[in-house]
C-alpha cells in the first residue's frame, strides 16, 4: 500500500455553469443517503415529540448537500457519470513489479505476481508487432501500466482490509458489522484480483489477432480493446476507492 503522502491530493475544480451548478445541487439534495437522513430525523421527530430534532435534522441534511456539492468527485460524477481516475502517485514511478514484492507473502500477492506476469507479456506482444499494430494500439501500454498499478494498489488495500478484519473488537455486537463490511470488500477485492489475470491474457490474444490484421478492422479491434483496458481500469479505480475511503475504514479501537 503506498504511503499516505503519497496519495494525489483531490482533483481540481473548473468553474460551472449555472445549468450544471444546478444539476449538481440536484443530485446532492436528492442523493438516497441525504434523503435517509431527513428520514430517520424525522422519525425520531414524530416518535419523540422533541422540537429540536426537526431543525437539527434541517442543519444536518443542509450540510451534507453542501459538503457534497464542493466536493470535486462527487461533481465530476454526476456531470460526467463515473469518478474522475486517480492520477499515479509518485510511488508508482517504480515498476507494479517492484512495488509487489512490498505486499505480503500469500496468496494475494501470489495472485498479483501472476497477472504482473502476462502484463509484461502484453506489453512484449505490443512492443514487437509491426508498426502499423503498434500505431493502432499507441494508447494501450499507458492504459495497461496504469491497470497494473492500480492491481497493486487495490491488493495493498485488500491486505489492510483483511489485518483491520483480524483486529476487530471481540464483543459480537460491535463487531458484526464491521465484519460484514470488510469480508465483503474482500470478497469483491478478491474476485477482481482473480479475474485480471484472464483479462490480461484476452488482451493479449487481442493483440496477437490485430498483428494479424490490417486496416479497418484492425482499427476496431484496437478500439474494442481500449475500451476493455478503460473499463478494467474504471472498475479497478472504482473498487480502490471503496476499499480505502476513510470513511469506508474500520478503526482498531485503541
Amino acid at each position: 500500500m503506498t504511503d499516505p503522502r503519497d496519495r494525489p491530493s483531490p482533483p481540481e475544480r473548473r468553474a460551472l455553469s449555472p445549468e450544471d451548478r444546478q444539476k449538481v445541487i440536484r443530485a446532492a439534495a436528492l442523493r438516497p443517503i441525504h434523503l435517509l437522513m431527513l428520514l430517520i430525523g424525522g422519525v425520531f421527530f414524530v416518535a419523540s415529540g422533541l422540537w429540536w430534532i426537526a431543525p437539527m435534522t434541517i442543519f444536518t441534511y443542509g450540510a451534507l448537500v453542501a459538503l457534497a456539492v464542493r466536493n470535486p468527485i462527487f461533481e465530476h460524477r454526476v456531470l460526467e457519470g463515473r469518478p474522475p481516475p486517480r492520477p499515479i502517485s509518485p510511488a508508482q514511478d517504480l515498476s507494479p513489479e517492484r512495488r509487489a514484492r512490498w505486499l505480503p507473502r500469500g496468496e494475494t500477492r501470489s495472485k498479483v505476481e501472476a497477472a504482473l506476469d502476462v502484463y509484461r507479456k502484453v506489453l512484449r506482444a505490443i512492443e514487437e508487432s509491426d508498426d502499423v499494430t503498434r500505431s493502432v494500439l499507441e494508447d494501450a501500454p499507458s492504459k495497461l501500466h496504469a491497470a497494473a498499478n492500480r492491481l497493486v494498489d487495490l491488493a495493498g488495500d485488500r491486505e489492510t482490509a483483511a489485518e483491520a478484519l483480524l483486529n476487530l473488537p471481540e464483543n459480537p455486537a460491535e463487531a458484526e458489522e464491521g465484519h460484514r463490511d470488510l469480508d465483503g470488500k474482500i470478497r469483491a477485492a478478491d474476485a477482481e484480483i482473480s479475474g485480471v489475470i484472464d483479462n490480461f491474457l484476452a488482451l493479449r490474444a487481442r493483440v496477437v489477432r490485430i498483428s494479424l490484421d490490417s486496416g479497418p478492422t484492425a482499427r476496431a479491434m484496437a478500439g474494442e480493446l481500449n475500451s476493455s483496458l478503460d473499463e478494467l481500469n474504471f472498475r479497478l479505480e472504482a473498487l480502490g476507492e471503496t476499499m480505502s475511503s476513510p470513511e469506508n475504514n474500520h478503526q482498531t479501537p485503541g
